[in-house]
């Protein structure tokens, strides 16, 4: 089945599903180790933060706060329950981001000379050769990549020309996982009519109006996710297999702790060898890791379509590790800035501090309510 992205995906969006506007919306990140809500509403044409709130998920199947956990739909709801009682939250009217990780997304180029008006019978047929199982069990979107925005390239005599074939953005969700997440919200009671993918979430929160390449660097529990966007649209979208539970994981197997201790231990030192150097070697280890399979990822885009990455915006509880900031700034020919999700919304002047600290995990819960308010 296909559900066309519309007007959406020109501002680097996508949702499966229409979506109804009220006064307070609430904003849902279900992501594999917590659980993140943020309510806000209208109030004179601006996004107004009502509150806000995150729960780990490991206590809810006997296992630490951080760690990586695969729970099933009761425990989630029950876990969505919870947060929602400690948050306070008023409304009923959800909307929630979906992992990137439960779908497939990719840049596919099409033959040349197809016309827009072929899309719906051409890019299903062309989807088989990317998306490894049967169309009948997945969701598609796409969206053909403004001309503005696709690659160029030098003829022979120096002038510049455009290629002649067209780039699509392709988006797959297994249908079974957006069962899954209605199944959650009608568990909770919650009303909803649209799901989106986080990376949009997360896009539409943290980004301004940037049209050179920016390189977006999503840290999380259990992967590291990197996307090139440009002019608001995903140009590249890559999956480190390495996130911040496996740091924590490392610490805990050759120090000999629990996993407890190691992720606290990983929280409070970070990259600061002056405070633990075996600690910090190991996180080290890891971080180098995926800033290397960064650099491949910018290389590769920079090489095939000439352009530089002006910008590198770090998100995700990951991207708060002690130290990462600075080293991140060492590794990148960019600008490197937090994602800053909470800036879309008002807030008390007093809380501008803690939720600037905050602000990297809630980009997806902030970014789905704010599509769902607009």
């Amino acid at each position: 089945m296909n559900i066309p992205f519309g007007d959406i995906i020109k501002d680097g969006l996508t949702s499966f599903f229409k979506k109804e506007s009220n006064e307070s919306v609430l904003g849902i990140d279900i992501g594999s180790s917590s659980i993140k809500v943020v309510q806000i509403k209208k109030k004179g044409g601006k996004a107004v933060l009502e509150t806000y709130g995150a729960l780990s998920l490991g206590p809810y199947m006997q296992s630490d706060i951080g760690q990586v956990v695969n729970a099933p739909v009761d425990v989630i709801a029950s876990a969505l329950v919870d947060v929602i009682k400690e948050a306070n939250v008023t409304t009923n009217y959800s909307a929630a981001a979906i992992p990137s990780l439960s779908s497939f997304m990719s840049v596919i180029t099409l033959p040349s000379g197809v016309s827009k008006e072929n899309f719906a019978e051409i890019i299903p047929n062309e989807a088989r050769k990317y998306i490894p199982i049967p169309m009948s069990e997945v969701s598609l979107d796409w969206w053909p990549i403004p001309r503005q925005v696709e690659s160029y390239e030098e003829s022979e005599v120096g002038v510049v020309q455009p290629e002649v074939k067209t780039e699509v953005l392709l988006v797959a969700i297994h249908n079974d996982t957006l069962s899954k997440y209605q199944d959650i919200l009608n568990k909770v009671g919650l009303n909803t009519n649209f799901f989106e993918l986080e990376i949009f979430s997360s896009i539409r929160s943290t980004f301004s109006h940037d049209l050179a390449p920016v390189l977006f660097i999503d840290f999380g529990a259990s992967k590291t996710k990197l996307s090139i966007v440009e002019y608001g649209i995903i140009r590249v979208f890559h999956i480190v297999n390495r996130g911040g539970a496996d740091i924590s994981k490392n610490i805990s197997q050759a120090m000999s702790i629990s996993f407890k201790d190691a992720e606290k231990l990983k929280r409070e030192i970070g990259l600061d060898k002056s405070a633990n150097v075996d600690a910090a070697e190991i996180v080290s280890l890891s971080i180098e890791y995926m800033l290397s399979d960064a650099n491949n990822v910018v290389l590769a885009y920079e090489k095939k379509y000439n352009k530089n990455i002006s910008k590198v915006i770090l998100s995700g509880g990951g991207a708060l590790t002690k130290g990462l900031f600075n080293r991140a700034k060492e590794n990148f020919r960019a600008e490197v800035i937090y994602g800053d999700p909470f800036s879309k919304t008002e807030a008390p002047a007093f809380l501008t501090p803690v939720l600037e600290v905050s602000g990297p995990e809630f980009a997806a819960a902030v970014g789905i309510a704010l599509r769902q308010l607009s």
